[in-house]
């Protein structure tokens, strides 16, 4: 592609010059200085239209508006949930939004919720002070039972799920469980206790080769050399 200096998904170190053409714009993790684009982290370069941006190798997950992530419970107030989310930021789960049912103020919440539940829910806020509220109101979005959470590169997760859900499809159909991925970059599995195993070690694989091509034909020859027998 004309003015590019680098391949697409090419590992690139801050600094290092990603294009020369007036006609790209920089995205996340890219700066300009005059016509060129410099990588401004490491991470691996993705063009991306006319917009050209740097996906990180590794960092913590930032808490986005309408992010679904699985969280912990750690604390239970006379308003809600203090919940954690696998970031530097904790969030809040109030009264209104914990569940479809009206619950009465004063009501036992621990009967609900209590510490050390994990949930699957919904960033509905992010203020500039990076306070976090969620919500458990809305489809697939309910309590945690049973199973094994693993955590993963939240960086990672889009090709964890893959283009409409289909890498993750793969791996619950093959493997015979039920997967749900936080975009926090936890990930919950629930199984047969060998196919669970399995299911983390695919995983696990993807996020470590998902910056090489080819990654889901070599996750179909991989899963049916290791799938449910």
């Amino acid at each position: 592609m004309t003015g590019i200096t680098v391949q697409n998904k090419a590992v690139v170190v801050p600094g290092e010059v990603l294009c020369e053409d007036m006609g790209f714009l920089p995205g996340q993790g890219t700066y300009r200085q005059g016509e060129r684009i410099y990588a401004g982290r490491l991470g691996l370069a993705n063009v991306d239209g006319r917009m050209i941006k740097i996906i990180p190798l590794s960092g913590k997950y930032m808490p986005k508006r309408d992010d679904v992530i699985i969280c912990k419970v750690t604390d239970i107030t006379l308003n809600g949930w203090r919940l954690e989310t696998n970031s530097a930021y904790s969030a809040m789960l109030g009264l209104k939004e914990a569940s479809s049912d009206f619950i009465q103020r004063g009501a036992d919440l621990t009967q609900i919720y209590g510490i050390g539940d994990y949930m699957m829910c919904q960033v509905i806020n992010v203020t500039s002070q990076k306070l976090v509220d969620v919500s458990m109101r809305g489809p697939g979005l309910r309590k945690i039972k049973g199973g094994r959470i693993i955590e993963v590169n939240p960086y990672k997760v889009p090709r964890i799920i893959g283009k409409q859900g289909s890498m993750i499809s793969m791996v619950k159909q093959e493997l015979n469980c039920n997967i749900m991925v936080g975009q926090n970059g936890l990930v919950w599995i629930h199984g047969e206790p060998l196919n669970e195993q399995k299911a983390i070690e695919a995983i696990r694989k993807i996020g470590q080769e998902s910056h090489i091509s080819g990654l889901t034909e070599r996750m179909k020859d991989y899963l049916q050399k290791n799938g449910v027998r």
